[in-house]
C-alpha cells in the first residue's frame, strides 16, 4: 500500500505539470462540448443531456486509451520504468497507481461540464449523482487497464500509436459517442453492440436523463467490471521494465481476450435488442425535450374555451405556458418559434373505436396482408393524420399488448393505443362469425385471443380478472341480436352484468357494442361506460336518452362505418379518394379496394350489406337527441371495416356529425376533451392546459366554422415531439 500511495502521488505531480494531460482531460472535452451544444442546439430542450453524455465518454475513452496506454509506452522507451525496477516495488502498484491518478485527473472534468450544462443550458441537476459518478469511475478505470493492456503488448510507441487508433476509432465512431447509435443501419446498430464503449454511452445516458441506478445497468458493470480485473491481470503478466524487453507479435491477441466480455454481452444484446430498444426509446425522449413557441395562434382548448390569438410554450414534452394575446419573444424564452398566423391549434384527435387486425379495405393478394407490419403502419396513419391516440375495441388481445408497449414507450413512432377488449359475447354471437371459414386449427388460437365466451357468472368475472391482470385499459361486451337472415345469440344479461360489476371492480371501464334501441336500454340499466353505436335500426328511448345522462355513460355513435359499409354496398368509392386516405393508405390496399367496390366476386357481398337495415339517417337522429339531453359524445370510427380506412378517422366522422346537425364547436370536443375522459387520461391529454402532455396538431384555417380544416394539417406535436410527417411512414 505504501507504494501505491508513493506512485500515485508522484503520478498525480507528474500530471499536475504536464500540459498535454491537462489539454486532453480539460480543454479537448470542452471543444467538443461547446461544438456539440452549438450543433445540436442544445439551450433549447434536452439536448444537453445527449452532449454531456458523449462528451463524457469521449473524455473516458481518451484517458483511458491515450492517457494510460501511450504514455506507459513513452515511460518505457525514455527509461523511466527502469529507474523503478531498482525499487522494490512489484508491477501491481504501478499499474493500479496509474489508473488511479487518471480517475481523479478525470473527474473534474465531468463535475466542470455538468455545471457548464447546469448553468448555461440549463440542465437540471441529475437526480442521481451518485450512479453517475460511480459508473464513470468504472468506466475511466476499465478503460485505463485497457490502456495498460495495449502497453504491455507493443513494442515501440509506433505500435502503441496504430494498436491505439485501431481501437479508438471504432470506439469514436460506433459507440454513439459522436454520432446517436439511432442514427445508423439498423446492421451497423447490431455491430455496435460489440463495441465497449456503446455501454458507457447507454449507462451515462441513462442515468442523466432518467435517473438510472447502477442496477438498471448491472450487465454493462459487470463486463466493464470483469474487463478491469482480467486486463489489470494480464498486462501485470506481461509488464516490461525495459524497452530491449520485447515481446511476440502474437502477444497483441491479448487485446482480444480482455475484450472477450463484451463479445458475449454484444451477442446477447444483438439477440436480445435490449440495448438498441432502449437508445431508440431515449432518442425518442430527446426529441420531446425540444422547446417550442407556437405563435399568433387560434387556440381551441378543447373544453370548450377558444383563445382568438394566444401563444402555447412547450417544454419538457409538457405544455409549459398558455398566452392569451402577446407572447414573450422566443430567444429570451429559449424556444423555438412555430407561427401559427391564420391557423387552429388545437388537442391531438381521438378515436375510441378502431380494429388495427381489419385493413380497412381489400387486397387483390391477401398474401400482402401482415397484420402485425399493417398495425404498425395504421399506428403511423392515425399520427400522421393527428389522430394522437386510438383505442383498439377488438383486436387479438396479446398482439395489441405487445404493439401497445411498442409504441407508448416511444421505441416507435405512431399514436398512442389503448386497448379495449377482447370480445365478451355469446357461443354464436357477434364476434363469432369472423373465424367461421378459418381452418380449424386457427380458429381456436384467433378465439382465444378475440373473443371471451363465459358460461357462468363466476367464469365471466375471472376472466376480467385475467385480463386487468394482463393490463387491457377497457373491457368490451357484446349485446346484438342480428336480423332476420343475419341474427345472432344475444349474451345473457346476467353473464355481462357480471361483467361490468367485475371490470368496475378493477376499476376497469366497460364498453358494450349495441345493435338495436332494446341493447342500448339494457346496456344502460348496468351502468356501463359508454355505448358504442347505439342504434341505426330505431330510435332510442327518451328514458334511456336521460337516464345515460345521470350516469355519465358516453355515446359513440360511429356514423363513419354506416356511411363506408353503405357506400360499398352501392359500388361507390368516394372515400378512397379522399387527400390525406390516399396520403396514407398503401397504394396496394387503394386498388384493391377500389377494385372490390365494383368486383362480380364481391357482389353477394355488396347485397348482404345493401339489405342489412342500418340507417345513416337513424344515427343522426339518435346523435342529435343525445346531444340535446346533454350526453357526453365521443368519436369512434368503427375503422377496419371495409371503406373505413385507418387514418384520417376523426376527420370524416366530425365532418357527419357536422352534416347531421352538431355544432363544430360541439363535434371537435367530442373529438378531444370528451374522449380523452372516456379514456381516464383527461389529466394528461385532451386539452391544450398548462402542465399536460403537448400531444397537439396545427390546422390551417377553422375547424370551428368548417370542420373540412381537420384534414389541412400543418403540424402535428406528440408529446413534444414535432413529427416528421414525411419520414413517420418510411420507418423500418
Amino acid at each position: 500500500m505504501k507504494a501505491f500511495l508513493a506512485l500515485f502521488k508522484i503520478d498525480l505531480k507528474l500530471a499536475r505539470r504536464n500540459r498535454a494531460v491537462l489539454f486532453f482531460n480539460y480543454l479537448f472535452p470542452l471543444i467538443f462540448f461547446f461544438a456539440f451544444a452549438q450543433m445540436m442546439s442544445a439551450g433549447q430542450g434536452s439536448m444537453i443531456l445527449l452532449v454531456v453524455a458523449m462528451v463524457i465518454v469521449i473524455g473516458i475513452i481518451g484517458n483511458g486509451l491515450f492517457g494510460a496506454g501511450m504514455r506507459a509506452v513513452q515511460e518505457r522507451e525514455e527509461n523511466i520504468l527502469r529507474r523503478y525496477k531498482v525499487t522494490p516495488i512489484t508491477p501491481v502498484p504501478l499499474l493500479c497507481a496509474s489508473m488511479i491518478t487518471g480517475v481523479v485527473i478525470y473527474l473534474p472534468s465531468v463535475i466542470l461540464m455538468l455545471v457548464l450544462a447546469n448553468q448555461l443550458y440549463g440542465m437540471a441537476v441529475p437526480r442521481n449523482l451518485f450512479a453517475l459518478f460511480i459508473f464513470v469511475s468504472l468506466g475511466a478505470v476499465a478503460f485505463r487497464s485497457l490502456g495498460m493492456i495495449i502497453a504491455a503488448v507493443v513494442n515501440s510507441s509506433q505500435e502503441s500509436n496504430i494498436l491505439v487508433q485501431l481501437i479508438y476509432m471504432p470506439m469514436l465512431f460506433l459507440s454513439g459517442a459522436t454520432f446517436p447509435i439511432t442514427l445508423m443501419p439498423h446492421w451497423l446498430q447490431n455491430i455496435t453492440q460489440f463495441i465497449p464503449a456503446t455501454y458507457l454511452t447507454s449507462g451515462i445516458s441513462g442515468i442523466l436523463q432518467r435517473g438510472e441506478s447502477l442496477g438498471d445497468n448491472w450487465q454493462a458493470i459487470l463486463a466493464l467490471t470483469v474487463t478491469t480485473v482480467v486486463a489489470t491481470f494480464v498486462a501485470t503478466k506481461l509488464f516490461r521494465w525495459e524497452k530491449e524487453e520485447k515481446l511476440r507479435a502474437s502477444a497483441k491477441l491479448w487485446v482480444l481476450v480482455v475484450l472477450l466480455p463484451f463479445l458475449f454481452l454484444g451477442v446477447y444484446q444483438a439477440w436480445s435488442q435490449r440495448d438498441l430498444v432502449k437508445a431508440r426509446i431515449m432518442a425518442r425522449e430527446l426529441n420531446r425535450g425540444h422547446s417550442w413557441l407556437i405563435q399568433n395562434a387560434r387556440i381551441f382548448v378543447g373544453n370548450g374555451k377558444v383563445i382568438e390569438s394566444g401563444a402555447v410554450l412547450v417544454r419538457q414534452g409538457k405544455i409549459a405556458e398558455v398566452y392569451e394575446g402577446n407572447s414573450p419573444d422566443p430567444k429570451t424564452l429559449k424556444a423555438e418559434a412555430i407561427d401559427a398566423a391564420g391557423k387552429t391549434v388545437l388537442p391531438g384527435l381521438i378515436d375510441v373505436h378502431v380494429h388495427l387486425g381489419g385493413p380497412g379495405g381489400f387486397y387483390d393478394d391477401m398474401s400482402k396482408f401482415d397484420p402485425e407490419k399493417s398495425s404498425e403502419h395504421e399506428l403511423e396513419a392515425y399520427l400522421y393524420s393527428g389522430v394522437t391516440a386510438v383505442r383498439s375495441a377488438g383486436d387479438k388481445v396479446d398482439d395489441m399488448l405487445k404493439l401497445r408497449k411498442r409504441f407508448n414507450s416511444g421505441e416507435k413512432l405512431g399514436t398512442e393505443l389503448f386497448l379495449c377488449g377482447p370480445l365478451f359475447t355469446a357461443e354464436g354471437g357477434h364476434g363469432t362469425e369472423y373465424a367461421k371459414n378459418m381452418p380449424e386449427i386457427m380458429r381456436a388460437g384467433f378465439n382465444e385471443q378475440f373473443l371471451r365466451i363465459p358460461k357462468t357468472t363466476d367464469e365471466a368475472r375471472k376472466m376480467v380478472d385475467d385480463l386487468a391482470t394482463k393490463g387491457v385499459d377497457a373491457i368490451k361486451g357484446i349485446l346484438e341480436a342480428g336480423v332476420p337472415g343475419y341474427s345472432f345469440n344475444r349474451m345473457n344479461l346476467d353473464l355481462l352484468r357480471a361483467v361490468v360489476q367485475e371490470a368496475h371492480a378493477r376499476k376497469l371501464p366497460v364498453s358494450v357494442h349495441t345493435g338495436e334501441a332494446r341493447d342500448v336500454t339494457d346496456a344502460v340499466a348496468m351502468g356501463v361506460d359508454s355505448i358504442e353505436h347505439g342504434s341505426f335500426r330505431d330510435e332510442i328511448p327518451d328514458p334511456t336518452i336521460a337516464e345515460m345522462k345521470v350516469k355519465n355513460i358516453a355515446y359513440d355513435p360511429t356514423l363513419s362505418v354506416v356511411e363506408a359499409l353503405s357506400d360499398f354496398s352501392k359500388g361507390k368509392t368516394d372515400l378512397l379518394k379522399r387527400s390525406l386516405v390516399q396520403q396514407v393508405t398503401p397504394k396496394e390496399l387503394l386498388v384493391g379496394s377500389e377494385k372490390a367496390a365494383s368486383s362480380p366476386a364481391m357482389q353477394k357481398m355488396r347485397d348482404g350489406l345493401a339489405h342489412y337495415p342500418l340507417s345513416l339517417a337513424e344515427g343522426d337522429r339518435n346523435l342529435l337527441k343525445a346531444w340535446h339531453a346533454g350526453v357526453m359524445l365521443v368519436t369512434g370510427s368503427d375503422a377496419g371495416n371495409p371503406f373505413v380506412l385507418h387514418g384520417p378517422t376523426v376527420q370524416r366522422e366530425v365532418e357527419l356529425w357536422a352534416a347531421a346537425g352538431i355544432p363544430p364547436a360541439v363535434a371537435l370536443q367530442a373529438a378531444t376533451w370528451n374522449a380523452a375522459k372516456l379514456l381516464r387520461a383527461d389529466q394528461r391529454i385532451g386539452t391544450i392546459e398548462k402542465g399536460k402532455e403537448a400531444t397537439m396538431l396545427i390546422v390551417d384555417g377553422n375547424p370551428i366554422q368548417d370542420v373540412k380544416a381537420l384534414s389541412s394539417i400543418s403540424v402535428v406535436l406528440l408529446k413534444g415531439e414535432r413529427v416528421d410527417r414525411n419520414k413517420l411512414l418510411e420507418q423500418k
